[in-house]
């Protein structure tokens, strides 16, 4: 059985971490299929919106497989070689950007590399019964793929770094309340709701929306003035396009547009 599934439908692609007896956590087998499924997002033009989410009820992810982990720090011990962490430097966390949206459904338990690989995506749904942390330093280790950076980017400082230092868990409500989801709803409704959001924004121009996405990313990362000359320069990219044609056109005519990507 695939350690994570990827389904296609009406311009959303589906991307299910299945392994619900390990609590969804990310073995060399999942980080490589994730890589993947990122990528296949990227390059395919009948992707518009991606939505993650995990197998089962209990958790969304829980980060990467300690047992695997303890294994190759126990081969490295008897190697004399100092013991590193078995993940791929360049991973949806950190260093693979893809400026289509992504939707994470969060179905249960978002821990460690679960709640960075929420980080990875764009907008965060939660079901009520979630829970979300960074547990790493309750093992003497940190969370090194992306959540030191990430976190203190999402919500303010101070309860960053209690949520770092601590490796406390946070309920669902508490994470919606510092911005670091997007929404709460009940469990049953937690599909319905990413499917009806990416939806709508699928109803908008695919290449509007990616820059908008790579415009705050990127713009984010630099000063007010370098952001502007950035969004300048990708508002013309933009204006340059035929779904820019289309819109104002649609509009115009009073019908809804029929954007093509291009």
């Amino acid at each position: 059985m695939s350690v994570l599934l990827y389904e296609k439908k009406n311009k959303i692609a589906y991307i299910t971490l299945n392994r619900p007896e390990a609590m969804n956590s990310i073995n060399s087998e999942m980080w490589n299929a994730l890589s993947d499924a990122w990528i296949n997002v990227r390059d395919d033009p009948e992707v518009w919106t991606a939505i993650v989410t995990g197998a089962g009820e209990k958790a969304f992810c829980t980060g990467a497989d300690l047992k695997e982990m303890s294994l190759a720090f126990a081969e490295a011990v008897k190697s004399g070689k100092p013991p590193t962490v078995p993940i791929p430097y360049v991973t949806p966390m950190r260093g693979l950007r893809v400026f289509k949206p992504f939707i994470a459904a969060i179905n249960g338990m978002a821990l460690g590399g679960g709640l960075e690989l929420c980080m990875a995506c764009d907008i965060r749904i939660a079901a009520e019964h979630a829970r979300l942390g960074v547990p790493e330093v309750k093992q003497g280790l940190i969370p090194g793929m992306s959540g030191t950076q990430k976190i203190p980017r999402l919500i303010p400082f101070g309860p960053a770094l209690e949520l770092l230092m601590t490796g406390d868990h946070i309920a669902a409500p508490e994470a919606y309340r510092l911005g670091l989801v997007n929404r709460v709803v009940p469990a049953a409704d937690l599909m319905k709701t990413a499917e009806a959001l990416a939806e709508r924004i699928n109803a908008n121009g695919p290449v509007a929306v990616r820059a908008v996405k790579e415009a705050a990313y990127r713009g984010i990362e630099m000063s007010l003035d370098d952001g502007l000359r950035f969004e300048s320069l990708i508002t013309v990219a933009v204006t340059n396009t035929e779904d820019a044609l289309e819109g104002p056109r649609a509009f115009a005519e009073k019908r809804k547009p029929v954007f093509k990507g291009r």
